[in-house]
């Protein structure tokens, strides 16, 4: 099959590309069409496998684009609604974000093309696949890394889901870089593709046959996940701290679970800087008997930096006169922490505490006979910086996420950033909770199952039993002990492979034949 738009002008290869990758975004949260994304994928497979490597370049950037832009436009509200940046501005950073990010998937498709020409339909799917694994790690990995919105999330429901504890979501996103590969395959040569597709289906046969349970229950928690509802324009407004504080005070004063949890910084001021009174009053029910809580403030001061925390108070902590800590240590770029010479563009944005310290405590806490391991806003994004706190004997039991997502509107990026969640649950198989300022607060088993939820944008408390799960699924295990570094060796032996092995006689790797555009 010929694909008669690669001989055509730059625009007219790169807005297949632009629709194909902005569409992919409905197989994510909030609608989640799994079974889109690698029909979407498929066409950038089947561009790349015939296209020069400079070409393929541009397909690779036109697609990764309309896939960022169509799946982070929310940050939009966050610099102009939230930040004050004038609209033009904030329009023009999503783009660039977009833009610069969607390289490393441009530099990928290159490589693809370029060392999958004239090899077999087989390694030639193999070769996408590993690019495509190479460009995700890159993002999620360099720079600080960025990996929202990641491919292998939008399967954490359908035919690889069950993939999730051996594989993570990179390896699942690799595997539908692979089965898209195969489908372009079918459509572009039938005769030559049955090979890769049997390949292609060996990952999900597998884990569908392979074993699914790798923890067991370590006991219950009672849980109360407060959620407060205060409008990010008002936050930060000192003339309705005295309100919002009163109201967070009376929310958590009736609150009734062993474990008591605020979002993150649900106190607007750090906690250095409060009214002691205030303080006292929001731990008393906290010290005496085995209830806890865990509260969103900034710890630190001005000399040594303000860390965004979750402040854990008990009896056991505040009869030794302190509380335990747990700070967040990756930071977002540009919202937490500033990168050299960017300092204009934080200031533009006006965000209250725009520079923060890393946190360092990696410790769990502990309550009712539960290990907790408390995350921070989109720390869960990256399971490789805490997948050690999931294995061995004395691993946390449960996870627990607290976000304030105001800063981003009312629509898909809360539903995104619960379906994460649902992924990092099942990859370690331990149960989830998420307490949010404005949603999605909820609870999710260790299968990823969201088991109850308040509605989003309501005042609210949500009273959960959590079962607490204990031992190490395969993908924590190699996780923890090394880190992502297994799939990047993966990538490379694909890759050297198709560039040792001998191609078919008439190929190049760096010129397209007349035939094949």
């Amino acid at each position: 099959m010929k694909l008669g738009w690669l001989a055509a002008p730059a625009w007219r290869l790169g807005l297949p590309m632009l629709a194909a990758g902005a569409l992919q975004v409905a197989s994510f949260a909030p609608l989640g069409w799994w079974w889109l994304q690698p029909l979407c994928l498929a066409l950038l497979a089947g561009t790349v496998q015939r296209a020069t490597p400079r070409r393929a370049a541009w397909a690779g950037w036109c697609y990764g684009l309309g896939w960022l832009v169509a799946g982070l436009w929310w940050l939009y509200i966050s610099m102009h609604d939230f930040g004050g940046m004038p609209m033009p501005l904030a329009a023009l950073a999503v783009l660039l974000l977009a833009g610069l990010l969607s390289l490393y998937l441009a530099l990928a498709m290159a490589a693809a093309a370029w060392l999958g020409r004239g090899h077999s339909p087989l390694l030639r799917g193999l070769v996408f696949a590993a690019c495509w694994l190479m460009a995700e790690l890159a993002r999620a990995q360099l720079l600080t890394g960025f990996p929202w919105i990641a491919s292998g999330y939008a399967h954490s429901e359908g035919l690889l889901a069950p993939l999730a504890p051996w594989v993570g979501v990179y390896g699942m996103g690799a595997v539908a870089a692979l089965l898209a590969a195969a489908l372009a395959g079918l459509v572009m040569a039938p005769r030559r593709a049955p090979a890769l597709l049997g390949v292609a289906l060996l990952l999900p046969v597998f884990g569908w046959l392979a074993p699914k349970e790798f923890t067991e229950p370590a006991g219950e928690l009672k849980v109360s996940l407060l959620q407060p509802n205060v409008p990010q324009d008002i936050k930060f407004d000192p003339a309705r701290f005295g309100e919002n504080m009163a109201a967070l005070q009376a929310q958590l004063l009736g609150a009734t679970g062993q474990l008591v949890v605020t979002p993150e910084s649900v106190l607007p001021v750090p906690r250095a800087d409060l009214d002691p009174a205030y303080w006292a009053s929001l731990v008393q029910p906290f010290s005496q008997g085995e209830r806890a809580a865990l509260i969103g403030t900034f710890l630190g001061d001005a000399q040594e930096g303000y860390v965004n925390s979750m402040a854990g108070v008990s009896a056991r902590q505040l009869a030794s006169g302190g509380f335990y800590g747990y700070g967040k240590r990756h930071l977002l770029p540009f919202g937490e922490f500033i990168p050299p010479g960017f300092g204009w563009f934080v200031e533009l944005m006006q965000i209250p505490l725009g520079d923060q310290a890393h946190g360092t405590n990696e410790a769990v806490f502990e309550v009712g006979g539960q290990r907790v391991r408390p995350l921070i806003c989109y720390e869960d994004l990256f399971g490789e910086d805490f997948a050690g706190s999931a294995v061995g004997p004395q691993s946390a039991t449960m996870f627990v996420n607290a976000s304030n997502l105001a800063w981003f509107g009312k629509h898909m990026m809360q539903e995104q950033h619960l379906q994460f969640s649902q992924l990092r649950a099942m990859e370690f198989q331990r149960p989830l909770v998420r307490a949010t300022n404005t949603g999605m607060t909820a609870a999710i088993d260790h299968h990823g199952v969201v088991t109850q939820a308040l509605q989003p944008w309501t005042t609210g408390v949500l009273d959960v039993t959590v079962q607490g799960r204990q031992g190490d699924t395969p993908y924590a295990r190699w996780l923890s002990r090394l880190g992502l570094w297994p799939l990047w060796v993966l990538v490379a032996a694909v890759l050297m492979a198709a560039r040792l092995m001998p191609r078919r006689e008439g190929t190049s790797p760096t010129r397209a034949s007349a035939a094949d555009t």
